[in-house]
């Protein structure tokens, strides 16, 4: 770990403290000494004096509630003006409700703008949040400055980094000039406004690190170390005039920030409390990896192993005669010769590319193919259109590559041009060789597959297959090797299916805790004839923990759905498949129907529809189609459960709905929304999040598929209160009230059944 990990500076305060509101009004100002601290401890705003020079004097705002040699100052007001200690200032709200910090000769040296009109009667105020935002209000609490608006060198979870604003960039991160000096340094962060997909670092006018190109991905998701298992959401929003970038974290984890230091190094820095210190978990360029095209032409740095290092990409080599150049093909290219393209997964596509509007994956990959000099393609779904113009993401390459990424936490697939393989254009003999010799292994493997499936066959009534995720062909898996457990040892883990060790009931079975290999938790679901719950603990489900079920099982479709090597589509989420923990945490379970999904793979087709009545979408009950929006909607309908303590089509409803998402749909369609809040909770729980909660849950249920938010976007909205949410449409299996004599037109003979079904033939 570098020292840069660690804050370069030392806070040297004046005074003793004589102010701790978090409120600052007009006629009150703050003087060298007083301090602004946030409601919860966690911010605190005052002056401060870098370690090298004790008489400047700078408004700042830091971390307060962790030992002060690590208080790391996030916002400066006058970096560039300070103020002196031979003649003190003073920061107080004017007449016409702007912060102005000014000396005792009446300078300015530094102020906020506003287009408020002076008012006598007209009062604002300012508050320092627990998110580190300084907001300016004014009497009837609009929001007229904040501190969040204009950044100096670090983002914080919850700020909205404003990139772009119809299709000028905007925003920047400028870096301080030293470790101890917060004025205007040499290195910035933003929108590269050449290539508006992706963010850059300039050393002065000279592009110096290219962090990210923009590949569709609204949110992605890293854990890093901290106190617990913690989760930071990086947020991409693209609101159609509005392009910004977000961070927020998951609600245990550590406070977090992003910084451009003074060296250039954008990072990631975590609070670890164990060792009072803030630790690196990101950071690039990252020793000299990462520098722009520090790896040469077609190189990249690798960030996959323990310590970065440079690699040329697949079919090319170091070039021999000038290694400071980087890399050369292996095999020239040859305008008119069969060339392929091969596949390199987890990159970030190299710079200089052109990007082509309003192409499918076929047509960009044909749009390369036909031109002899494109040597790369790369192609995304974006997650909206915004000032794009389209959803779709085709760039293209021609010439060299240069500037290229290869990680772990992000990437896409890149596609490169490559000649034939030389071996076997030159060597005519491997082609009569090869042929026979692997004929005659694929035998020999067959028959060895054949002898060892009759002797398995044998021992298969013995024991129980622990499936995590489906190998049967019948529900489109691949072949895994999976653990073995003897019925013996299930016993024995589950104390003979002991009731005390019961979690719970599905419509399979009675699911049960048992602890294998010493002391591993599992969830072990035992066939059985019928299923039902207990209601009476329903009151240990107050709103908050309802909430933090929610948000979990959104995270964990997340990382199925994106954030793991493949997609997987659990295609049977309920109630009765998210088991909580004693910290009444969720984890998803039962994948016994789940399928998994590869490469470009965005959808599938089955005439098996496996899955549970009221929780499957519309398309995959009537016509076998299923994909990440399938599980979607399902999250939507237990969204709804939660919030209201109902069942899909519980009897309790309200006559002539037959299940909960019309239920809901016409009472939010009303205005009465609150009206489905869950008796228990409805007098505690806050208005707005709960209203957003069916606000979400309604986006989930949409009849048309592509309507439907991407789970990132689900995450995004309820981890961000100041999220804008779409109007929802109709949900699916929901007719219009006929208003005139109070009745539907709908199906009366809905199944009430919630139990999982295996097959069921579409027509």
């Amino acid at each position: 770990m570098d020292m840069y990990c660690f804050p370069i500076f030392i806070l040297l305060f004046l005074f003793p403290f004589s102010k701790s509101d978090d409120q600052l009004a007009q006629g009150k100002p703050l003087s060298a000494g007083d301090i602004l601290i946030s409601k919860d401890g966690v911010f605190a705003l005052g002056f401060f004096s870098p370690a090298n020079s004790s008489k400047s004097l700078y408004v700042g705002i830091w971390f307060y509630n962790i030992p002060e040699s690590s208080r790391a100052i996030v916002w400066v007001a006058n970096r560039d003006n300070p103020a002196t200690t031979a003649s003190p200032a003073t920061l107080a709200i004017s007449v016409k409700s702007d912060l102005v910090l000014s000396d005792s000769e009446g300078h300015t040296l530094w102020m906020t703008k506003n287009n408020i009109t002076a008012d006598e009667d007209a009062r604002a105020s300012a508050v320092l949040l627990d998110t580190g935002n300084l907001v300016l209000r004014s009497p009837n609490g609009t929001v007229i400055w904040q501190s969040f608006d204009h950044p100096t060198d670090t983002i914080l979870p919850g700020m909205r980094f404003l990139l772009s604003y119809k299709g000028r960039v905007m925003g920047r991160l400028v870096a301080w000039k030293g470790p101890d000096d917060p004025s205007v340094g040499d290195f910035s962060f933003g929108l590269d406004p050449d290539l508006d997909m992706q963010m850059v670092t300039w050393h002065g006018d000279k592009l110096y690190c290219r962090i990210s190109v923009w590949n569709g991905a609204s949110v992605s998701g890293g854990t890093y170390p901290g106190n617990s298992s913690s989760v930071v959401y990086q947020t991409i929003v693209n609101t159609g005039d509005r392009f910004y970038l977000m961070y927020s974290v998951s609600d245990d984890s550590p406070y977090a920030r992003i910084m451009l230091d003074y060296t250039g190094t954008m990072r990631l820095l975590t609070w670890n409390s164990y060792s009072s210190s803030w630790i690196a978990t990101s950071e690039r360029p990252s020793g000299g990896y990462g520098v722009y095209a520090s790896c040469g032409l077609f190189g990249y740095s690798d960030f996959t192993g323990p310590t970065p290092t440079c690699q040329c990409l697949d079919g090319f080599e170091p070039d021999p005669m000038n290694s400071s150049r980087g890399c050369r093909r292996v095999e020239a290219l040859k305008c008119g010769s069969k060339n392929h393209f091969l596949r390199l997964s987890g990159m970030k596509v190299p710079d200089r590319f052109l990007h082509i509007r309003n192409r499918s994956f076929d047509q960009c990959a044909a749009e390369c193919s036909r031109n002899c000099s494109c040597t790369a393609y790369a192609y995304a779904n974006l997650s909206s259109a915004g000032t794009l113009g389209d959803q779709t993401r085709c760039l293209v390459w021609t010439g060299e590559l240069v500037d290229t990424w290869k990680t772990n936490n992000y990437g896409e697939n890149l596609y490169i041009r490559l000649g034939d393989s030389p071996a076997v254009q030159k060597n005519s003999n491997l082609v009569k060789i090869v042929p026979p010799v692997v004929a005659c292994l694929l035998l020999l493997t067959c028959i060895a597959i054949v002898l060892k499936w009759v002797r398995r066959k044998k021992e298969i009534k013995k024991t129980l297959m622990l499936r995590y995720l489906s190998a049967s062909s019948d529900l489109g898996g691949k072949n895994s090797d999976f653990p073995v457990v003897s019925f013996e040892d299930i016993v024995a883990a589950t104390d003979n299916f002991s009731d005390s060790n019961m979690l719970g009931m599905g419509g399979f079975g009675k699911v049960y805790k048992g602890i294998l290999e010493g002391d591993k938790e599992v969830a072990i679901k035992r066939l059985g004839s019928g299923s039902g719950q207990d209601s009476t603990r329903k009151d240990v489900l107050d709103w908050l923990t309802r909430f933090k079920i929610i948000k979990g099982v959104a995270r964990g479709l997340l990382y199925l759905h994106q954030d793991s090597r493949l997609t997987i589509i659990h295609r049977d989420l309920k109630a009765s498949n998210i088991l909580l923990d004693k910290e009444m945490s969720p984890k998803i379970s039962d994948f016994g129907m789940a399928r998994i999904f590869g490469g470009k793979q965005q959808q599938g087709n089955t005439i098996r529809v496996v899955g549970t009545y009221g929780y499957m979408s519309p398309e995959y009950v009537m016509g076998g189609a299923f994909s990440v929006k399938s599980d979607i909607y399902s999250f939507g309908v237990l969204l709804l459960e939660i919030v209201s303590g109902l069942k899909i089509s519980s009897p309790q409803l309200i006559m002539n709905f037959p299940n909960l998402t019309t239920y809901a749909w016409r009472l939010w369609e009303d205005g009465n929304a609150m009206e489905l809040v869950d008796s228990a909770i409805a007098g505690s729980c806050p208005i707005d999040e709960v209203l957003r909660c069916i606000h979400v849950g309604l986006l989930c249920v949409q009849h048309h598929s592509d309507a439907r938010p991407l789970m990132s976007s689900v995450v995004f909205m309820l981890e961000n209160e100041i999220a804008l949410l779409p109007e929802p449409e109709q949900p699916a299996y929901f007719a219009a009230r006929n208003r005139e004599n109070g009745h539907t037109r709908e199906n009366k003979d809905n199944s009430q059944n919630t139990m999982s079904i295996t097959t069921l033939i579409g027509r």
